[in-house]
């Protein structure tokens, strides 16, 4: 039977859902290594589900919201509870996680066995159909399908599942602690697993984060997993010392801002301290050479570092960093510019950045976190789910820099200047091609007098009254045409 038959009901519940709207997953294990989450009196396993599903849910997202175990003949699993669009009441989580129980093969007393990698490998490929979503798996860390004691080689199925595979952008996970006591197992806690399918789906996750709607359920510092070579490290501004032309200020956001103007080219380089702070918690960038660059309309300039390696750098204690730092400032439009003229008295914003890479970057996990996870979760193996892939050793993080360029009035004033001088200029020569002119011609010793203006073509008669030759006048003067042979004719007196 495929995975897609054992997800059935989880399939059908997430079809009938909006295409268009955020889908997030919510599985809930319910296997024999749970009892103690769900016979315990005191445990608060189903209100933290509750509180989660509330803080992560917004208005408009589809929800499925299903228990699982390992699915075996006539016991499919994952099994939909709830699946609906836009985000449900508490009322309506806590009806259907309220009957909920710890699962039982079919046909006896046995309590069901664990598989998280088909839990979620269901939810990505059934219930979300491949397409974005969040993933959200509660679980004690016991992943043992069968029975198998063979725990480790379980886990690293599900680590090649959530580092290996395409679909997930990013992983993070919630170690928490929850004591919890059984009629027959007990427990010290619990992990909260959320996983971002494709790029949508991580910007949904990021979103979610930065609300900070999730902080008020779970204060847990969330774990790393997925992604290790992407955003790693941030720059924060600690000292800046401005150079000729160029002032620096850093923003309430972290980010750098630098002032520059237009008619005052930069000299020098400015002296930057930075705080070099790891992303990664709970790894520690044992070693990492690191250097940089900074990108401005089009043009890429290196940034000098010092040092320019990283040692022993851990999750919370920044090491402080200097830079020789010039603005690639080539390409800026120029003072006489579209741009310049039309932001002239104000500033131009033009976006840029400055990269870091790390390179022969080696990661360890700390002995903190080890520890804890040993407390949390003893005698399980699956901290190595934490291990980073050998083939990441490098990694990138972007800092946003907001470059204003300011302009000053002189050029627009020149060029009003300039543009109500064309406009006199052509004005007078309207008026001059328009104006009335009055000439002198002589035909056959007859003196006349014509009137005419530019760009006029004034036929000539002799008093016998044949045409002997035109009279061609523009904005410069005059002159005769087409002369007939032998008439004597001229212009003036």
């Amino acid at each position: 039977m495929t995975r897609w038959r054992q997800a059935g009901l989880l399939v059908l519940a997430l079809s009938a859902t909006s295409a268009q709207a955020a889908s997030q997953v919510f599985l809930v294990q319910n296997s024999g290594w749970m009892e103690p989450f769900y016979t315990d009196p005191k445990s608060p396993y189903k209100a933290l589900v509750t509180e989660v599903v509330q803080a992560a849910m917004a208005p408009g997202d589809a929800l499925v919201l299903a228990a699982f175990n390992q699915a075996v003949p006539g016991a499919p699993s994952p099994r939909a509870l709830l699946a609906q669009q836009g985000k449900p009441d508490r009322a309506k989580v806590r009806a259907v996680l309220g009957p909920l129980e710890v699962g039982r093969k079919p046909g006896g007393r046995a309590l069901a066995d664990t598989d998280l990698g088909e839990a979620v490998g269901s939810a990505i490929d059934g219930a979300l159909g491949g397409k974005p979503g969040l993933v959200w798996l509660f679980t004690n860390n016991r992943n043992s399908p069968n029975n198998d004691q063979a725990t480790a080689r379980r886990n690293r199925e599900f680590y090649q599942l959530i580092h290996e595979g395409q679909a997930i952008r990013k992983a993070l996970a919630f170690p928490l602690k929850m004591p919890v006591q059984g009629a027959q197992y007990s427990a010290g806690g619990l992990m909260v697993y959320v996983f971002a399918v494709h790029e949508q789906g991580e910007r949904e996750l990021d979103t979610l984060l930065a609300s900070g709607r999730l902080k008020g359920v779970i204060t847990e510092m969330p774990a790393r997993l997925k992604p290790l070579d992407r955003d790693t490290v941030r720059l924060v501004p600690a000292r800046v010392e401005n150079t000729p032309g160029v002032r620096y200020a850093v923003l309430p956001n972290g980010r750098l801002r630098a002032e520059i103007e237009a008619d005052k080219p930069a000299s020098g380089d400015a002296r930057i301290t930075w705080r070099l702070e790891n992303a990664m918690y709970p790894y520690t960038i044992t070693q990492a050479d690191i250097s940089a660059q900074a990108a401005l309309a089009g043009e890429v300039k290196a940034v000098g570092l010092k040092p320019e390696a990283v040692r022993g750098l851990a999750p919370g204690k920044p090491q402080p960093l200097a830079s020789a730092l010039s603005l690639p400032v080539a390409n800026l439009p120029g003072k006489w510019s579209l741009a310049a003229l039309s932001t002239a008295g104000s500033a131009q914003v033009i976006p840029g950045r400055i990269e870091v890479r790390l390179a022969n970057q080696r990661l360890e996990l700390s002995q903190g976190f080890r520890q804890r996870m040993a407390e949390l979760f003893p005698g399980d193996p699956l901290p190595d789910i934490f291990t980073p892939p050998a083939r990441i050793q490098g990694s990138r993080a972007v800092l946003p820099v907001e470059v204003r360029l300011h302009y000053g009035a002189g050029p627009l004033l020149a060029a009003i200047g300039g543009l109500f001088a064309v406009l006199a200029g052509a004005g007078a020569l309207a008026v001059a091609a328009t104006r009335g002119r009055k000439v002198i011609v002589s035909i056959d010793g007859e003196q006349r007098t014509l009137r005419t203006r530019a760009g006029a073509k004034t036929p000539l008669y002799n008093s016998a009254g044949d045409q002997v030759a035109e009279l061609h006048t523009s904005m410069f003067g005059h002159q005769l045409a087409n002369v007939r042979e032998g008439a004597n004719v001229h212009i003036g007196r």
